[in-house]
């Protein structure tokens, strides 16, 4: 009898083997697209920004968060503007190296509501790219977007929120990544 149910058993953990490293990570990539949520690849919008719906507004806010053992300041310059649809918007991101150490970071973007996300359309953006800062620097870093005009008449407002990581120890050098990167910095200083 014992042998029986740890045959059961045995089969049990081999089929769940199987579906976890078999099965889920198609169905996780199936329901991630269906749904529009997960990993994302960030680049720039490439199409001509639509004609600008003067009749309506949308308030786009911004938002700065750094991830855990991030000690650089990370902050808009402005909170929120007020856009018309299809009208092409600059707003800049500050960031400042406080540490001793040149260090990297990747900022990574979040838009909510959720299904603002395929609305919102960035031209040029720092996430894009890497942002090597040396010990002490600091930098403005550009944003250029529009709401596209076929945004949902129910949403207003789109919060865009931009995480930024240290990746310093995944860059082999981070001299070398500022000396070869052009990032999307606008004005730098020491």
């Amino acid at each position: 009898m014992h042998k029986v149910l740890v045959a059961k058993l045995s089969m049990g953990v081999v089929v769940m083997f199987v579906f976890a490293v078999f099965a889920m990570p198609p169905l996780y990539r199936l329901a991630c697209d269906a749904l529009g949520i997960g990993p994302q690849e960030y680049s720039a919008y490439e199409e001509a920004a639509a004609a600008v719906d003067e009749t309506r507004t949308v308030k786009v806010q911004f938002m700065a968060t750094n991830q855990a053992n991030m000690p650089w300041i990370f902050e808009p310059a402005q909170f929120e503007v007020v856009v018309h649809p299809g009208q092409r918007s600059e707003v800049t991101y500050y960031a400042k190296n406080t540490t001793t150490r040149d260090m990297v970071a990747q900022a990574v973007p979040s838009v909510v509501p959720i299904n603002a996300v395929n609305y919102l359309h960035k031209i040029e953006c720092f996430c894009f790219e890497q942002q090597p800062l040396a010990a002490g620097e600091e930098v403005d870093m550009k944003l250029v977007f529009f709401v596209d005009p076929e945004l949902p008449k129910s949403i207003g407002t789109i919060t865009l929120s931009y995480s930024v990581f240290d990746i310093t120890s995944r860059v082999s050098d981070p001299v070398a990544a500022s000396l070869k990167a052009e990032p999307a910095l606008i004005t730098a200083s020491n």
